[in-house]
């Protein structure tokens, strides 16, 4: 790195001149192929260690077919992430689907799933295991990494988890505060990740 006279080369400056030149990402969420369905998952936790998970399951024309919100205590946000994923599953094992596309926001998530990490937390593993029991028996399964960009609707679902006591599923429409994040993707809306 080039030294320049006068200038304080702390992280916060190093960090500023690293990322000057990184133009923006742009990122949509995309709609998954025909006879397929999509499910967007996120799981979000406070700075008092409480977590709430939620998700979204979108068809190929990006139709809301159902929606899941809940509060699930004490929490790492790993193992939200998994928690959300885990649950997300049980409701595509209800609804029968089978040509399943799941996204999410973690990719630390997408990781230890495909190369089967192992864990150290007991409660993580669980949800690690039933996904690892799940995911083969579908008929046709893809795990995903995508920018919280492109996570936006399932990443509000998370937050409003937090409000609720009990878990909340939507069946005929998302609630009125996704439903705009949920109408941008459906058009193909374009957001831009500056980190």
């Amino acid at each position: 790195m080039a030294r320049f006279k006068g200038l304080l080369q702390t992280q916060a400056t190093i960090l500023l001149i690293r990322n000057y030149h990184k133009k923006p990402i742009q990122v949509v969420w995309k709609k998954p192929e025909i006879g397929w369905t999509k499910l967007n998952f996120d799981g979000s936790r406070r700075r008092d260690g409480q977590a709430s998970i939620g998700g979204i399951f979108r068809n190929h024309k990006a139709e809301f077919l159902l929606g899941y919100s809940e509060s699930i205590g004490e929490a790492t946000s790993t193992m939200a992430e998994f928690a959300a994923l885990k649950r997300g599953l049980e409701l595509v094992l209800e609804h029968g689907w089978m040509n399943l596309w799941l996204e999410g926001d973690a990719k630390i998530i997408v990781d230890i799933i495909a190369k089967r990490g192992r864990l150290r937390c007991e409660e993580t593993t669980k949800h690690v295991n039933y996904i690892n029991v799940v995911m083969p028996g579908l008929s046709n399964c893809v795990l995903s990494h995508v920018y919280r960009e492109g996570n936006r609707a399932a990443d509000k679902l998370a937050k409003l988890g937090h409000q609720f006591q009990d878990p909340k599923v939507w069946r005929i429409q998302p609630p009125e505060i996704v439903l705009p994040i949920v109408n941008d993707d459906a058009k193909g809306k374009i957001v831009l990740r500056t980190k």
